[in-house]
């Protein structure tokens, strides 16, 4: 009993329990329910199932709210990536379209997303505009900016190096996974071997007390901003390399929504301060395993959302300090009274 309880206490310390648990229920549910649902088969030197597909088509929401997290951790928020993945795919593939060569258009495509972060970082450190309005601006704006750049139109893409982003497989695995991993492993040493995820909590806790201590929080908002803008215009060169195309219409559109879920179910508060990047990739992994699971089950689409919703709901609910205070204080008294036990048997 002692070592379970001891991993409990971890899982809980660390924000990973609950998105976990929730991930396990639905693949358990899973199991029951949707026959074929954890086979993976190798076709073509690739490998193919659900559990491929949960991990493949996960990876824009995946890198987005890598990005998110730490600008939640500035007591932040940015509702604008979704219009930056549709600017930085129409940018991308209009570029593709005309003959540039691939790794100029692709380094637009970055650039651009990184471009829109620091015009939010410039709203947010330097003018003080709440996160919600200047990021709001272009929320509204961005999608305007995407189909002047497309023309209104749905671009299409033959390239094949540009298809390979988002499309390609490298040892049998999406490449895309492979991208998410290494942005995933880039900010994880970026925030925890090196000081600037000491100075980002600091600031995200409290910024004036970090300005007395000499911190600048305002390049640390700003830099924090750039990185959100870059990992959502990635995302936007994944989403569009998948399609093979790119429709500022439609393309990111709610992913704004579904980021900042992944990182408040990953465990980091809306209020700032401490973060989890892996808590965020499992808060990730489980909005796109509930969204797949749903898809399977047949449900309507205009249903989807709901039950999202609801799911979403729930597993916040059971996240909840208080909950956690109480089970810990359970299993505490649970050991207790077993050590008790065991000393009136002796």
């Amino acid at each position: 009993m002692k070592p379970f309880n001891t991993l409990y206490e971890n899982m809980a310390q660390k924000k990973l329990l609950w998105p976990s648990v929730g991930i396990i229920i639905i693949l358990i549910f899973n199991a029951f329910f949707t026959p074929g649902f954890f086979n993976i088969r190798m076709q073509d030197g690739h490998l193919f199932g659900s559990l491929i597909d949960i991990l493949n088509r996960g990876t824009p929401i995946l890198i987005i709210a890598l990005g998110m997290t730490l600008v939640i951790a500035m007591e932040g928020i940015d509702i604008s990536v979704g219009s930056v993945l549709a600017i930085s795919a129409s940018l991308a593939a209009f570029l593709m379209q005309k003959h540039v060569p691939f790794v100029f258009a692709l380094g637009a495509g970055l650039a651009i997303g990184a471009l829109c972060g620091f015009w939010n970082g410039l709203l947010v450190a330097k003018l003080k505009i709440q996160p919600m309005i200047a990021t709001l601006i272009l929320l509204t704006v961005g999608r305007g900016i995407a189909q002047l750049i497309s023309g209104g139109q749905i671009i299409t893409i033959s390239n094949k190096a540009y298809r390979f982003v988002g499309g390609g497989y490298l040892l049998g695995i999406p490449f895309s996974v492979v991208i998410a991993a290494f942005v995933f492993l880039a900010l994880y040493f970026i925030t925890r071997k090196t000081a600037f995820g000491l100075f980002l909590e600091s600031v995200g806790s409290n910024r004036v007390s970090s300005e007395f201590t000499g911190i600048h929080a305002s390049r640390i908002m700003l830099t924090v901003y750039i990185i959100c803008g870059f990992c959502a215009g990635l995302a936007g060169i994944i989403v569009s390399s998948n399609i093979t195309g790119a429709d500022s219409n439609n393309a990111g559109l709610w992913f704004e929504l579904d980021a900042i879920l992944a990182v408040v179910i990953g465990g980091t508060s809306m209020r700032g301060g401490r973060f989890y990047l892996g808590g965020t990739v499992l808060g990730a992994l489980f909005i796109q395993t509930m969204t797949t699971t749903i898809y399977t089950l047949g449900v309507p689409s205009e249903s989807v959302m709901v039950v999202k919703a609801v799911v979403i709901i729930l597993v916040s609910l059971v996240q909840s300090e208080v909950l956690t205070l109480k089970l810990n204080s359970l299993f505490h008294r649970k050991s207790e009274k077993k050590v008790l036990v065991n000393e009136t048997t002796i």
